[in-house]
């Protein structure tokens, strides 16, 4: 008894140093070893890992895509229109020693690169190319983002442009061009609607005159239409041409 009781003390000094030893890494953790302040080369996990304490510090790296929501920013077009705008962006660590040794937090240090760059951007486009090109400006912010990060073993693999907030001045004018354009295309529709119904005519009057026998047959046509108003006396003029014959023979 006295010799278990001795050992407990020794024991329990040895469980204590296996479990701040072992340490389990998920599988979309890596994990970045500082030995005696030095990096060692290679990250260790996932799974079940060693390190020798307390000269070794593990430092939890994830794997996983970060989605980041970039704060609404105060942006002033290339046409001078003040706007608010804010974004999404997603990103993951690729490696995860440079995440740690290269920038102090990079959770921090991306977000205020997104910032800065969505207002860089955006400030030399006019309002009219953000809001009609804004696939186009995701695709160049993610490209600026993720070659700023590379440093970092960040990969920036989207950027999206969530919101744009006018000012009431600048909607109700947008609302006012709007419904202009929307009346100069209806101006522009009926004018091409009367232009097209006179070329028929003419067309219409071109064949007539070569086609003396299309005359005629209109002619008969509206005697038809004009036959179905039973309530109307009307009256029409026989064409010459049907009653010569009879004259020249009394002739």
């Amino acid at each position: 008894m006295p010799l278990i009781g001795g050992l407990g003390f020794p024991l329990a000094l040895v469980v204590f140093y296996v479990f701040n030893c072992v340490k389990v890494l998920r599988e979309y953790e890596r994990g970045v070893v500082f030995r005696l302040g030095r990096l060692v080369a290679r990250p260790l996990g996932p799974g079940l890992t060693f390190i020798i304490w307390p000269i070794d510090r593990l430092v939890r790296i994830s794997l996983r895509t970060v989605t980041l929501d970039v704060p609404p920013q105060d942006v002033i077009s290339k046409d001078n229109v003040s706007i608010k705008v804010n974004a999404v962006i997603y990103f993951r660590v690729m490696d995860p020693n440079r995440a740690v040794v290269e920038v102090e937090d990079y959770l921090f240090a991306t977000s205020q690169m997104a910032q800065t760059t969505l207002r860089s951007v955006l400030g030399q486009v006019e309002l009219d190319e953000l809001l009609a090109q804004r696939e186009q400006l995701n695709q160049r912010l993610q490209a600026i983002l993720d070659k700023q990060t590379d440093p970092w073993g960040i990969k920036v693999s989207a950027v999206e442009i969530k919101h744009v907030d006018l000012a009431d001045e600048m909607r109700r004018a947008m609302a006012r061009q709007a419904e202009a354009e929307r009346v100069r295309r209806a101006k522009i529709i009926g004018a091409e609607a009367e232009f097209q119904a006179a070329q028929r005519l003419v067309d219409a009057a071109r064949l007539m005159r070569e086609e003396p026998m299309s005359l005629q047959m209109r002619y008969l046509q509206t005697l038809a239409e004009i036959a179905t108003e039973k309530s109307s006396t009307i009256l029409f003029p026989i064409p010459i041409d049907l009653i010569k014959p009879f004259l020249e023979n009394k002739r």
